[in-house]
């Protein structure tokens, strides 16, 4: 079923910060408490043309019953929230829990995966001698099988083309990257706009997001394009089939080759993404989240359902270059797309989001549930009530902020790129 794009949605009010720092392991310090409290709505913008621009509170757009099941939510609370330093590291742009271990797998974009137990932080994975850095390219996600035993990296090469492999894992945690086995290679036609989150599904399926290609405004409209991997969420099975490397699933919409009569690759899961800067499936939901990083004005994040009991996202154009956020882009790329659950304006609100998961832990029990996340340039941190459609701002004072992520149990880590990794407790 093809999804119709919701009204306009939202504006966040914000300050923006920024910040160097030369990071290493060591350190701790103490984020200042902040009470939640719902945004004010912001002050009337103007668009390009010269319109006015409403402003408006955040909430979930639902998609309409006949495409998918809305959940219904409690209202969150109220809780103060504290950020702990608990590391630093180098260049930290992801966090990832290993079935069956209680430690943390952070992501060093320099080429390192680290094993960080509390105490210890190991270098587990060293790929530095075959990627491209600097800038948006490096090592840029990792991603575990069900059982634990592989291990799955994004990464860009010497030539700027994103590569995800799979490695096998030694009992103390240790990834073989001698062992490497390349899943996928995708050409990138500029160094931007990479993407490089790793996702195992519900359904025990590796997804890939991918950003358009680079340069600016989505120049060859491959976002749109469903035959180019490129702007897309790829879903695949990792497991060889005769000569190729991983396996079509056969519920893909593309694996016959053509959707809804729309042709497209059979990898692609769904499509019409600039730059997803973290995706995230809700451990208790199966909902899928999709923040999405902007052009020149609009940051958006992305909530889609469970569809008549197929895994979140199956089919769905999000909508770049057709729209950036909720305002038209591209004349010529197909209006027809979802609509974003929330969008907030570049300016002192940020300029590009990092996501970003939906939190079930118990340490901050007036959180659950709410989907938290950030932006590099601003350093804020924000939770999105489910049931309210609030959004909520928890804490400010970070820097260059490149993700927020769940620990084994659930509890939430904010890395910041400059190096310094938190947990966020109840204050």
């Amino acid at each position: 079923m093809r999804r119709t794009r919701a009204a306009a949605l939202a504006v966040l009010v914000l300050a923006a910060c920024a910040d160097d720092g030369s990071p290493d392991r060591a350190g701790s310090a103490v984020i200042a408490t902040t009470t939640i409290a719902s945004m004010a709505q912001a002050s009337p913008v103007t668009a390009a043309d010269g319109s006015p621009v409403t402003s408006s509170l955040p909430t979930v757009s639902a998609p309409p019953e006949s495409v998918s099941t809305v959940v219904e939510y409690p209202p969150i609370g109220d809780p103060r929230v504290a950020a702990v330093e608990v590391a630093r590291f180098d260049q930290p742009v992801d966090l990832v829990a290993r079935p069956a271990d209680d430690a943390l797998y952070v992501v060093e974009k320099v080429g390192r995966v680290v094993r960080f137990d509390g105490t210890d932080a190991i270098d587990v994975a060293d790929v530095s001698d075959r990627i491209s850095s600097g800038g948006e390219q490096g090592l840029l996600g990792l991603e575990f099988s069900p059982q634990g035993d592989f291990a799955y990296l994004d990464y860009t090469d010497r030539d700027g083309a994103t590569v995800v492999a799979e490695y096998p894992i030694a009992p103390d945690g240790a990834i073989d990257v001698g062992a490497e086995r390349v899943l996928l290679t995708v050409p990138q036609p500029y160094a931007n706009h990479n993407g490089g989150d790793l996702a195992t599904g519900p359904d025990g399926m590796l997804y890939i997001a991918l950003g358009d290609g680079g340069s600016a405004n989505d120049p060859q409209r491959r976002a749109g394009d469903p035959r180019s991997l490129l702007g897309s969420l790829l879903r695949i099975d990792p497991t060889p089939s005769a000569t190729a490397p991983y396996t079509i699933p056969p519920d893909n919409p593309f694996a016959d080759g053509s959707f809804e009569g729309v042709e497209g690759a059979p990898e692609i899961w769904a499509w019409g993404l600039r730059n997803p800067w973290k995706i995230a499936f809700d451990p208790v939901t199966d909902d899928l989240w999709v923040a999405d990083v902007g052009q020149n004005r609009i940051e958006e994040v992305n909530l889609v359902s469970v569809t008549d009991g197929m895994p979140a996202g199956r089919g769905v154009n999000f909508g770049w270059s057709a729209f950036e956020g909720t305002d038209r882009f591209n004349a010529d790329v197909d209006a027809d797309s979802w609509a974003p659950s929330l969008t907030y304006l570049h300016g002192d609100d940020g300029c590009s989001i990092s996501g970003g998961v939906p939190y079930r832990g118990t340490a901050i029990p007036e959180l659950e549930p709410a989907y938290v996340y950030s932006d590099y340039c601003s350093g804020k941190v924000w939770a999105l009530d489910l049931a309210g459609g609030r959004n909520l701002s928890l804490l400010d004072g970070f820097h260059s902020v490149s993700a927020v992520r769940a620990g084994p149990d659930g509890e939430l880590y904010v890395l910041e790129l400059t190096g310094k990794l938190y947990r966020l407790v109840a204050g």
